[in-house]
């Protein structure tokens, strides 16, 4: 499974539970070069966005390559703000349907 393919099990399953997903793709550029348009400190920044009874931030990784420091950076950031975020593999399939199917308890 490459990581588009991945990417695209991970929406699909994220939009049939009920989550918001947004994502920014890269785009080839008049030079035949791949980027994503960004600004301000977007360098690193997760994969997906997901929003239903909570917020997710997950990097999405396609074979056991490491993460870059970018993306840590920006891990880093989201865990110290209290933010729920993961780093998903494809071989993490149940772990990913359990944190996307979890719900939050409504407080009291």
């Amino acid at each position: 499974m490459n990581e588009r393919e991945f990417q695209a099990a991970v929406i699909e399953l994220a939009h049939r539970l009920g989550w918001r997903v947004a994502h920014f793709p890269t785009i080839q550029n008049a030079d035949g070069r791949w980027m994503t348009p960004k600004q301000g400190d977007s360098k690193g920044f997760p994969d997906l966005v997901l929003v239903r009874d909570r917020v997710i931030f997950a990097e999405l990784k396609r074979g056991r390559g490491p993460v870059r420091q970018e993306q840590l950076d920006w891990l880093s950031a989201l865990a110290n703000a209290g933010a729920e975020w993961y780093v998903w593999r494809p071989h993490q399939w149940g772990d990913i349907e359990e944190a996307l199917k979890s719900r939050v308890r409504a407080a009291a």
